[in-house]
């Protein structure tokens, strides 16, 4: 009962270890119940199961993205009014526009160029600035508290998922790496296999043999079949 582990694929990995301990634990085989290695490798698996399928990074990229250039727009808006409503000295409150314009200058005019969390600093602050009774009057008096409001509330929603990311993201990095519970599982593998092989003339272990090997003999097929498929597919291109 021959198989290099290493050239299955993550998919075909897991179905032989599922598939090997769901046949060791059908009560078909006495020999092996209850047998200390077999905890092993469920324990091995289980975690294997847990990890192998899942990303690197949280997966929650795409929508930080999002959001953040949703908060860019409602900035730059803002941003864009208060510049252009400041030059009109034509008009009453062009000068609340000034002032509150400088507010945006203070904390800097390129914010939405900034990384995620530099532009999460300062449009902290600047909120925090625009927050100030005497700003929020200046901005109910240019009517423009839905445009003020929007803008923080997109910023609200991008600090919300972005701390989601940034937790999410520190847990998986903290978990142990895909490959090396995949190397812990081809160990205990290997190992199970090696027991089975080693006792296949004892009476009692002849069966368990038998039909472990084929579900060995299957794992190995379903490889060599993707890996010609896969050549087949280099040659037509």
């Amino acid at each position: 009962m021959k198989i290099t582990l290493s050239r299955l694929s993550t998919k075909d990995l897991a179905t032989l270890a599922q598939r090997i301990i769901s046949n060791s634990q059908s009560g078909k085989y006495p020999v092996i119940t209850n047998h200390p290695l077999l905890s092993v490798l469920q324990n091995s698996y289980t975690e294997y199961d847990s990890v192998y399928a899942k990303q690197i990074y949280s997966g929650k990229g795409k929508d930080v993205a999002t959001l953040d250039h949703e908060r860019d727009v409602a900035y730059s808006n803002m941003k864009a009014f208060l510049n252009g409503y400041r030059k009109l000295s034509s008009m009453a409150n062009y000068q609340l526009a000034e002032d509150l314009y400088g507010v945006f200058k203070t904390f800097g005019l390129d914010l939405d160029r900034l990384s995620y969390s530099s532009q999460t600093a300062q449009m902290k602050k600047l909120i925090e600035t625009l927050e100030r009774s005497e700003n929020m009057e200046k901005i109910a008096n240019l009517s423009l508290n839905k445009a003020y409001n929007d803008m923080k509330s997109k910023h609200e929603a991008f600090e919300i998922l972005f701390a989601e990311q940034a937790e999410a993201n520190g847990e998986l990095r903290q978990m142990k790496s895909a490959s090396a519970v995949r190397k812990d599982l081809e160990k205990i593998l290997k190992s199970y296999i090696n027991l089975v092989t080693v006792m296949k003339d004892v009476p009692d272990w002849k069966l368990f043999y038998a039909d472990t090997n084929e579900l060995v003999k299957a794992a190995k097929n379903s490889s060599i079949a993707k890996t010609k498929e896969e050549n087949s597919s280099d040659k037509k291109m």
